[in-house]
């Protein structure tokens, strides 16, 4: 068997928390702001959507903020750069420089090799396939911290990481894996 290469896994979204340590109006920004949503009956937080870079972004009145959709972390500095601004148009100033933590980076890209799920499924521990629902196998690599889901034509998308480097460990362990399961 050739050697798969991956090709072109990139970065698709970063998911990130962080907090302005100061209440925050909710209703005054939804009043205010034509990019926000607010229905608190139903959620606690805000909901504020960022047109460049294509981000959105939860807030809560404590402060807290989880922002997504971001593709690279000068995405989400420019992001919450902006958020900054929005709250400033009402008279909330923000003095810190908030502390960024990734929660999760989702990427996805291709392996090169056409994968049988059904023996994935059977050979791999650890796996989710019920291709009656969905046409990808999920599988969960405890070590590395990383899921993934696998398609028949090679195509991946890894989640649960936090950082570039780990992506490329957890796609070198799948693709080890991948490997040892052939041999069998």
């Amino acid at each position: 068997m050739a050697k798969p290469e991956p090709k072109n896994i990139r970065i698709v979204n970063i998911v990130v928390s962080t907090s302005f340590e100061k209440a925050i109006p909710l209703e005054k920004m939804a009043a205010t702001l034509s990019n926000t949503e607010y229905n608190p009956e139903q959620f606690p937080g805000l909901v504020i959507r960022i047109k460049e870079p294509k981000t959105s972004a939860l807030i809560f009145s404590s402060g807290k903020i989880v922002c997504t959709g971001a593709r690279t972390m000068e995405e989400v500095d420019e992001s919450i750069k902006q958020i900054i601004k929005s709250l400033e148009k009402i008279n909330v100033k923000i003095t810190i420089k908030p502390e960024i933590t990734i929660q999760n980076i989702v990427a996805s890209g291709e392996i090169g090799i056409i994968l049988n799920l059904n023996e994935l499924a059977m050979k791999l521990e650890n796996t989710e396939y019920e291709p009656e629902q969905f046409p990808g196998l999920v599988y969960k690599l405890r070590d590395c911290q990383a899921t993934f889901l696998l398609f028949s034509n090679g195509k991946i998308v890894c989640t649960g990481t936090k950082s570039d480097e780990d992506i490329g460990i957890a796609v070198d362990k799948l693709i080890e894996n991948l490997k040892k399961v052939n041999k069998k």
